[in-house]
């Protein structure tokens, strides 16, 4: 999107980004606006607490991409990642049928190694919440929403399910560690993909920090996400430092695996697993 408007907008796009919040915390116009800096985004973006637009869009996708054309009409759209090449080339039709004698640069080159042409997509584990809204526990016994509760993971565990251990309350939207023990609050899942993602807040104040452990043993470095650091031991953690999507596992291929995070933060917010499955076509 950036390299579109940086492109294009001398021939008059113009690029208008409209942030529909998932997450309560999203709805902060701070946070909006600390995200927009980071990404270096320069063109405007709406804060649509209300899915105002949303909803006038009939949209149900993150992300989702529109093209209205210089007569206000809606000529293309696009929903979820992929499909750069074909919105880029539409973007360029409409813009010569506004301006017939434009000159147009060459598509762009894939800004990732997974939208080459060649890589191969395989259907992965669907995204996993942990709010009681859309969660799915795994051992549920003892489950009180919105309060304390310990839950203990047994080791079994089926893809699709969530599997806390120790002491965490599930709200509606996320499920945050309560350190009231010395052995550190723990969440299970078993997956199918290549990457797998987590959206971390930290409630209290200081950065949150979580180990993490593949099939039972450290997650081998060569398999840490972009978001993963060594310990003082060399051992994969990541930094909470601020509500965001944070990239745990970037695995040399897809296949199946049990990941386990652990915490000993209090007041570490969970939301949400997603997970890549693209492999990059060999060069």
């Amino acid at each position: 999107m950036k390299g579109w408007h940086e492109r294009y907008e001398s021939h008059g796009l113009r690029v208008i980004g409209v942030h529909a919040p998932e997450f309560s915390f999203a709805r902060q116009a701070s946070a909006v606006l600390d995200a927009i800096e980071s990404f270096d985004i320069k063109y405007p973006v709406v804060l649509d607490n209300d899915y105002v637009i949303w909803k006038a869009f009939s949209n149900q996708y993150w992300p989702a991409k529109y093209l209205v054309d210089a007569q206000g009409n809606i000529r293309y759209y696009h929903f979820g990642e992929g499909g750069y090449h074909e919105t880029e080339s539409m973007l360029q039709r409409l813009i010569r049928e506004a301006q017939p004698e434009a000159v147009l640069p060459e598509i762009m080159e894939p800004v990732r190694e997974d939208d080459r042409p060649g890589a191969v997509c395989y259907a992965a584990t669907h995204e996993l919440y942990l709010g009681y809204s859309r969660a799915r526990l795994g051992n549920p016994h003892g489950s009180r929403p919105d309060e304390p509760s310990t839950y203990r993971d047994l080791g079994l565990h089926a893809e699709g399910y969530i599997y806390p251990d120790g002491t965490w309350v599930v709200s509606g939207e996320f499920a945050s560690y309560h350190n009231m023990s010395a052995a550190p609050g723990k969440v299970a899942i078993k997956y199918t993909a290549k990457d797998v993602n987590l959206v971390m807040n930290p409630l209290q104040a200081g950065p949150a920090r979580v180990s993490l452990l593949q099939d039972g043993v450290p997650l081998e470095q060569r398999n840490w996400g972009a978001d993963v650091k060594p310990d003082e031991k060399g051992n994969p953690v990541i930094a909470v430092e601020g509500p965001r999507m944070y990239r745990l596992v970037h695995n040399w291929d897809f296949g199946s695996h049990e990941l386990t995070l652990a915490t000993e933060s209090h007041g570490l917010a969970t939301y949400d697993f997603t997970f890549g499955s693209c492999t990059v076509a060999p060069a």
